[in-house]
């Protein structure tokens, strides 16, 4: 979907973070009072970009409703820093009604932390419409926005059954292909999550088969100890007992 000219927009060191690690408080943690709301509304249709940005920045820790509709509008603002807050501040002000603009913005938009934040807010919606455009994302953006588009198919276990079926093989296939360790790494974190409202059956084993090839074989160290973690939060006992004897014989095979 986004050529290689589309990795320049997030430098190597930072493109892995946390949505949010970029975007410092307004005020100290022990600073109090929090930025007042209603001056933060008011200030989400100032014609300074400026000041939209800082206001959709401060709903990023405050939650309050009626920012949803001014943030949704925001999701096509001229400038992308406010783009950027705005998709921040709907992953803090999570609606239903911010599902399908978000889904347009994550399929137009040219700006990589954009789109990063943008899969970080469908996530935390936790809407079965989103399920596709995270699956499309984990397949074919650039790294920054796979990590976290993996980390938002987590939240499917909170939405339905269907979606927790439909979320597993795009984090397997991840797991598998993905050329970049943090974003195997996280697919491991999300399967184990899916995993637990499972029940027994053909998909959850398919699951575990995958956390256990890539405990065995993936060539990276931090991939195979988060999928070691996810096996072991899940507690399935066929994990549990070819983790023990593999361990035991010290074997790992690197390479498929």
């Amino acid at each position: 979907m986004y050529d290689q000219e589309d990795l320049s927009l997030l430098d190597a060191e930072a493109e892995l973070e946390s949505p949010l690690d970029c975007l410092e408080p307004l005020t100290a943690e022990s600073e109090l009072p929090k930025p007042d709301p209603d001056v933060m509304l008011a200030l989400l249709q100032n014609p300074e970009p400026q000041q939209r940005m800082l206001a959709a920045r401060a709903f990023c820790d405050l939650e309050d409703a009626r920012a949803t509709p001014h943030l949704i509008r925001l999701l096509t603002d001229t400038c992308p820093l406010v783009r950027v807050g705005a998709a921040y501040g709907i992953g803090r002000n999570p609606s239903p009604d911010a599902v399908e603009s978000l889904i347009t913005q994550l399929n137009r938009d040219w700006n990589g932390y954009v789109r990063k934040g943008v899969v970080w807010a469908l996530g935390n919606c936790r809407d079965q419409r989103s399920l596709p455009p995270l699956a499309d994302a984990l397949r074919t953006d650039i790294s920054a926005v796979r990590l976290w588009a993996a980390s938002a198919l987590a939240q499917m276990a909170d939405v339905s059954y269907e979606a927790v079926v439909g979320a597993i093989p795009p984090l397997i296939e991840a797991l598998v292909r993905d050329p970049v360790s943090a974003v195997r790494s996280n697919c491991a974190w999300a399967i184990g999550q899916l995993c637990r409202e499972l029940p027994s059956n053909v998909v959850y084993a398919t699951a575990i088969d995958a956390l256990i090839q890539a405990f065995a074989e993936d060539q990276d160290l931090g991939v195979r100890e988060d999928a070691k973690a996810a096996i072991l939060g899940v507690g399935d006992p066929r994990g549990l007992q070819l983790i023990e004897t593999l361990e035991q014989e010290g074997w790992f095979k690197i390479g498929f």
